[in-house]
């Protein structure tokens, strides 16, 4: 049975799983821009700036996912319990 407790850190640690994603995707993307901007390139016909807009736009995306269904939720327990 799941309790508040486990609920709880479950959301915890979903959010820093999440974050090291988030992290992780950012720096490829920064540090490998032109190998991930040639490979997906061989796939769809996008220009650079629109490829950047997608991966900017994906990035706050999930970051606002990660606020709304993870750390949000895991304040609130915090707070009640």
């Amino acid at each position: 049975m799941m309790t508040l407790e486990i609920a709880r850190d479950v959301l915890g640690w979903c959010a820093v799983i999440n974050a090291g994603l988030l992290l992780w995707w950012f720096l490829f993307f920064t540090l490998g821009h032109n190998w991930v901007y040639r490979l997906h390139g061989k796939w769809f016909n996008l220009s650079r700036e629109k490829f950047d807009a997608i991966h900017y736009a994906g990035m706050g995306f999930f970051k606002m996912c990660i606020f709304v269904f993870n750390i949000v939720p895991y304040l609130a327990l915090r707070i009640v319990m």
